[in-house]
Parts: C-alpha cells; sequence; structure tokens
C-alpha cells in the first residue's frame, strides 16, 4: 500500500539524496491527518452552529463539572489563548446565552464563567457528534492499533507540554 507520502518521500530522495528525509513518513502524515481531522471538526461544529473556539471554551467548563464553572485564567490554561483573546470569547458567549459571568466569592475582584443550561445542551450534543465522526476516523485501525498509536504521539507530545 503506497500513499502520497510515500510518493513525496520517494521524490525528495530522489531530488535530494544527501538528506535523510525519514522524518516526513511520520511527520507528513500526521500533518496531513490533522488537516483531514480539522474538516471532520469544523463540520461537526458548523452542524451544531459552533465555532472551534465556541467549543473549546465550552468543552473547558464542561469538562469542569458541576457547576461547570472555571475563572478566566483557568479557562486561559485550558485554551491556550491570550487574555484579551479569552475575554472576547466570553463576551461573545455570553452574548449568544451559552456562559454566564458570576462574582467570585473567593476573589471580589474576580468572575467565575459558568455554562448555562443552553451552553451545556449545546456543547454535549456536538462532543457526541464529534466523538462519532472521530470514531469513524479511525475505523480502520484496530483497538490495539489505536491503543500502540496513542501511545507513540503522547510520546511525541510530552516534551512540547511540559
Amino acid at each position: 500500500m503506497e500513499d502520497e507520502v510515500d510518493r513525496l518521500v520517494s521524490a525528495w530522495r530522489t531530488e535530494r539524496p544527501e538528506l535523510d528525509v525519514q522524518p516526513l513518513h511520520v511527520l507528513s502524515r500526521v500533518s496531513r491527518l490533522s488537516r483531514h481531522l480539522d474538516r471532520a471538526r469544523r463540520a461537526v461544529f458548523a452542524a451544531h452552529e459552533m465555532e472551534s473556539w465556541e467549543f473549546d471554551v465550552l468543552t473547558a467548563l464542561r469538562r469542569a463539572g458541576p457547576p461547570y464553572q472555571l475563572n478566566p485564567g483557568q479557562l486561559l490554561r485550558a485554551t491556550l489563548v491570550t487574555s484579551g483573546t479569552m475575554t472576547n470569547r466570553i463576551d461573545r458567549l455570553t452574548a449568544a446565552g451559552l456562559v454566564e459571568r458570576h462574582p467570585d466569592p473567593a476573589d471580589k475582584r474576580g468572575v467565575q464563567v459558568r455554562l448555562t443550561d443552553v451552553g451545556r445542551a449545546r456543547v454535549d450534543a456536538a462532543f457526541s457528534d464529534l466523538i462519532d465522526r472521530e470514531r469513524e476516523l479511525l475505523v480502520t485501525l484496530s483497538d490495539t492499533e489505536q491503543k500502540q498509536l496513542a501511545d507513540l504521539l503522547r510520546t511525541l507530545l510530552v516534551p512540547f507540554d511540559l
């Protein structure tokens, strides 16, 4: 079985035989897979009238468990965006009725961002559909192969998450 990456690597070996292009076998496939996954995710989010950034914030709140709230700093760490970006996102989600701001009882200057019932229903439906779509993307791999791949990818990613 040959794929586009095999053809790409072969062409580079012909054009630049002095280079070891072995990393392309893994990372070009990861890159191509990332594009396919991004398309699939955007389609799921669009079906739920949601942008990927909205999904990121809403799922961070949903994962927090009842009462489904975090402070903006916690949301920043969960979504890896700047504070200005997060403020804008919270404003937009509040206007859409998906989250609410509440005073932080532990910090008189602070706020807690809480998922509304509408936000929770929307993110739960989108997440269920996303899991179904992602499962379809992995259908050619057995459960054992999926675990092996997940373990290998974790090994690659851990240094970036430190």
